[in-house]
């Protein structure tokens, strides 16, 4: 077998190699990684976990995104938006989400921003930068799979010019591949659509 293709799951499926550490990540890769999300509200708190997780296992989010919901308010951007400067020492201390001041500041900025887009605006900025699926190489190594696309630096440059904070090229293609714009599940691997 090639290194880096996908391999065999618990259940013999194959699967992207990243994925078969845990039960906790092979819940996550076959039903939402990928998987397109649109919302507002949904799409804030990928970019929220995306940008906890730099710097970080995503295992490390995943565990703990519970205890994200439970702090922020279920990632309703009106509700994090009216977040106080207590509110912002309240997270500091709260073992369930990672504490990072710089963090935990950019997530409730960037509440504060969104809160004055128009409804929709958020999941419509974000899909614009989608690349085309049919010019896009099916993956059949993780090493064919991009860390920064020239769409993923766009989306950045946009969010940045727009106000948003922790939104870097590698931060914007997490969350690309997380939300389905890009479906970068190797070309054996048992989630990949098509």
């Amino acid at each position: 077998m090639t290194e880096g293709t996908a391999l065999p799951g618990p259940d013999g499926a194959l699967r992207c190699p990243w994925a078969l550490s845990t039960e906790d990540y092979v819940a996550y890769h076959d039903e939402e990684w990928g998987r397109p999300v649109h919302g507002d509200d949904a799409l804030y708190e990928r970019l929220c976990l995306e940008a906890f997780q730099s710097g970080l296992s995503w295992i490390t989010i995943l565990r703990r995104r519970e205890g994200f919901r439970r702090a922020f308010a279920d990632f309703k951007i009106s509700a994090v938006a009216e977040f106080t400067d207590a509110d912002a020492e309240r997270l500091l201390a709260d073992p369930g989400i990672i504490r990072n001041r710089a963090k935990i500041a950019a997530t409730l900025a960037n509440a504060k921003v969104l809160a004055d887009w128009s409804p929709g605006e958020l999941d419509a900025l974000i899909w614009s930068f989608a690349p085309d699926a049919a010019g896009r190489p099916v993956p059949r190594t993780i090493s064919d799979v991009a860390a920064i696309t020239p769409e993923s630096t766009a989306l950045s440059k946009e969010l940045k010019k727009r106000g948003l904070r922790f939104v870097g090229p590698t931060t914007a293609y997490a969350l690309m591949q997380a939300c389905g714009l890009v479906d970068d599940h190797l070309k054996d691997c048992v989630a990949r659509r098509g």
